[in-house]
Order: C-alpha cells, then structure tokens, then sequence
C-alpha cells in the first residue's frame, strides 16, 4: 500500500488503526492518492510535443479515455467541473494527475477496479474531503473484470486516443 503525495502538502504515515502507508514525494499536480492491488495504474511516457504542448489538454484526453473504457462495461462515467478525474454518481473510480519535463509526460491515472478501499479512509483523496471514491466492483459486482482485462482496453483506447504504438514491458508487480 503506497500513498503518493503531490505539491507541498503533509500526510500521517500511520493510520488510527497503527498500520503504515509507504509514503512518496513526487513531482506532479494535485494532492494525495493512494495506490494498492486491484486499481489500474497507467505512468504513460509521451513527447507532448508531438501532440499538443498542454497539460490540461493531456489530463483531460486521459479522463476522456478511461471514460470510454467504463463506457465499455456499461458503467457511465463522466467528470465534475472544476475537479479532475474520472467520476460515477458523484463518487471518484480514477484519480488522474500528471506533470511533465520539456513536455515529457511524468504521471498518470489510478483506476479502481477490484481493490481494498479501506485505505482511502485513512487520507483525504485528491484533497477533495466530501467526495467518496469507488471503483469499478461497486457497479460490476461479480461481473466484475480482471485488471489484466481492463488494462488491454485501457492500453489500446489509449493507443487510439495518441496515435501510438505501444511498447509492451513486462511489469514488475503482479495484477490479477
């Protein structure tokens, strides 16, 4: 279980329940976000400058592609304004949040799909407190897809979105 920390803000490592979080430092936008098994975590590398120079245009053509994914399973996913990510009736399923160097892209999306929630119980998600996060169990329930299964649909909306072509890597961490 890892939390991720954006900005300058602080976090407690230690929960009310004595369990600890590893915590990270990283140069991105936006606030906390937490990190376990059974989300979808996508770190894309792309030459924005091959695309168009422009953060909001990248964060918004990510939310975009895995609202079309959702789409897919029948679960209808939109976004709030003012507010990023990818949302389901007013709960958060993806926290997105990028940066980039020379217009490198650094970051990306943390799906929920089939994990543990109770972790975001012990952080303020996103910095937003009086939203819930869900994830994609919460709509599927047994129907509910494998995260090897969504991370095909999500490689390849992202490919069509980009116009790329992947470079496939075999992850160090084991999915279901």
């Amino acid at each position: 279980q890892v939390a991720e920390v954006g900005g300058s803000i602080s976090v407690e490592e230690e929960g009310e329940d004595g369990a600890r979080f590893q915590v990270h430092r990283v140069q991105r936008g936006g606030k906390v976000t937490y990190h376990c098994p059974g989300q979808l975590v996508g770190y894309p590398i792309v030459d924005l400058a091959r695309h168009q120079q422009d953060i909001d245009w990248y964060l918004r053509s990510i939310e975009n592609v895995l609202i079309s994914v959702l789409d897919s399973y029948g679960v209808k996913a939109g976004t709030i304004d003012g507010l990023t990510g990818v949302w389901v009736d007013g709960k958060k399923i993806a926290a997105v949040g990028v940066g980039a160097s020379r217009w490198v892209t650094l970051h990306g999306w943390a799906l929920n799909i089939d994990n543990d929630m109770q972790g975001f119980k012990r952080i303020v998600p996103c910095g937003i407190a009086d939203r819930p996060v869900c994830c994609l169990k919460d709509f599927l329930c047994d129907d509910c897809p494998p995260v090897s299964e969504v991370r095909e649909k999500v490689t390849e909306a992202f490919m069509a979105a980009f116009d790329l072509d992947a470079v496939r890597m075999p992850s160090p961490l084991s999915s279901k």
